[in-house]
Parts: structure tokens; sequence; C-alpha cells
């Protein structure tokens, strides 16, 4: 089983008007409620792709309740550990001239060092298989947090896909997890003067059994100690791309679950294909399974 850890989880909700235009009024044509979050996302496309998933994460209040309920309805097993604070929103703004999203982030509520405690005590690890960590970590838990849970893992023969950016990413590499990023936020990490190439190499230096970069337009990077491997895009595709990283996770987080040596220029045919899929769907979490299908064998990798 994947288990998915989302510590910043959300109620998304995705608006669709015909022009974004900033400071004028707009009506919405289309409203769309539903749990989120990076980790949630992953387990919605890991669970497309025929995998046994559990969603881990903190709900907390009312925004919590309709996050619980709407996992439960979208047939997704969770295992959720309360606070006390309020459940974050997002916020998408779907542009129909275009069709790209403006994107609000609220940061989420304070996590209690007792309530951290309880989301660890309570991890049911002889049912994982792989723990995939996704997202921003909410106020007051460390940066490290992640990192903790890659060496909890770690002592029950649990492999981690970390997905994050900043100072956690770097945690993250040194506890030995695959890290997922993207191109900013590797950079934010290590340096705006560093190729993303030599970013995922210098991840693991850090000590990351692999690291796996995507790169926007231009398709994804990954390195292991075997090799840096590049993929290309097949096409480029108009969407709502918030998705699209969540997708590329959930692959590896698959692929890792499979093997403990994958084969990345595969991993990596499988993620820029998955990536692009999520791009064509109007929500994240969501998979165009015949996009899927139709792009990974022809994704080139260098």
């Amino acid at each position: 089983m994947i288990g998915t850890v989302t510590l910043n989880l959300a109620l998304d909700v995705t608006y669709a008007v015909d022009e974004l235009v900033v400071g004028g009024s707009h009506r919405v044509g289309d409203v769309r409620m539903r749990a989120g979050g990076k980790g949630v996302n992953v387990a919605r496309v890991a669970a497309a792709l025929g995998h046994q998933v559990l969603v881990l994460g903190f709900v907390g209040g009312v925004t919590g309740e309709q996050v619980a309920e709407e996992l439960f309805d979208a047939g997704l097993t969770s295992l959720l550990t309360p606070i006390k604070g309020e459940t974050r929103r997002t916020v998408a703004i779907v542009n129909g001239v275009d069709g790209d999203a403006t994107i609000f982030n609220e940061s989420g509520p304070s996590v209690a060092a007792d309530e951290w405690r309880a989301l660890t005590e309570r991890m049911p690890w002889q049912r994982l298989g792989v723990l995939a960590c996704s997202g921003s970590l909410p106020p007051g838990l460390p940066a490290n947090a992640y990192s903790e849970l890659a060496t909890l893992a770690w002592q029950r023969d649990v492999r981690t896909v970390i997905d994050t950016g900043g100072k956690a990413l770097l945690a993250a590499a040194e506890a030995g997890a695959v890290v997922r990023s993207n191109a900013a936020e590797l950079r934010e990490a290590l340096g705006d003067d560093m190729s993303v190439e030599d970013g995922a190499r210098r991840l693991v230096d850090f000590g990351a059994t692999a690291a796996v970069i995507t790169d926007g337009p231009r398709g994804m990077v990954a390195a292991s100690r075997t090799g840096v491997w590049r993929a290309d895009p097949v096409e480029r595709v108009a969407g709502n791309p918030t998705g699209a990283g969540d997708a590329c996770t959930a692959v590896v987080a698959a692929a890792i679950a499979e093997s403990a040596q994958p084969d990345w220029p595969t991993v990596l045919q499988s993620a820029v294909a998955a990536s692009a899929a999520a791009v064509l769907t109007p929500v994240a979490g969501d998979l165009d399974l015949a996009a899927y299908q139709r792009w990974q064998p022809r994704v080139v990798v260098r």
C-alpha cells in the first residue's frame, strides 16, 4: 500500500470563469469542492493507476469535516489525525480563455507538538510499502518533519518519497528519501545559478536515494547514484497545471513500491506522460488515462 502524507490538508475550491480580469467582477460558471493538498492528489492519481492508497494527515474544524467526508465519498481510505486548528482552503480560478489557473493558497493551521506526536505514533507502518509525503509544512512543525518521518519509515523497512522544497527538501535528501521538487523549489534550496541536472545530482550527493525534478515545459530530470537523465515532453499542453507535479510523485511512489531499484528512464517516461495528462483535467488529482497511455511510450529520455 502507498501511504500519502499531507501535513497541510486542504479543501480545494475551483472556480471556472469566462475570463479572469484583475480588479474585475466575475460570474462563476462552475464550482468544484473536494479534499486537496498535494498528498491527496498523489493518492487520487495512484488509485487511478490501480494502486492501493491510504491518505494520512491532519484535519480540524468544519472544513476538516468536509475534507474527511469528501475522501470517503471518493472511495479513498484515510487515517486522519484531529487538530484544534481549522483546515485550510485553497482557491483555483480557471480562466476559460486559455485554461490557465490562478491559485490562492492559505497557509494552514498551526500544529502543536502533541498533535504531531499523535500522527507519528498512529502511523500504520505494517500496512505500508511506501510512504509518499507531499507539500508545504503547516506552521508549528520543524523543517525536518518529513525527514523525521523518513527516518521512522527506514527503521521499519518502509521506503519514502518526499515532495517538498527549501530546507525541508535538503533535510529529506539527507534522510535518504527519494526526493521530488520542481525547478523553482530546487533553486530556492540550492541557489539560483544551479542547473536542474546539477541540482538533482547535488541532492543525491547529500544522501537522497534519487531525485526527480519537474522542469515545467522543458520536461523532467531524474538523478540517482547510477546516472542523470532528462525526459522531454511529448507535446505542449494547455489546462490546469496544479496537479501535474503530484501526478509525477504518484508515478514515482508506485515505481518505488514495485522495486527498490527502479529503472529511472522508464519511470521518467511514465512520470512525464502522467504530468501532462493531469494538466488536461479541470481539477488537480485527476488524470486523463487515455492521454497518459498514448503519450507514455513516446516520451524521449536522454
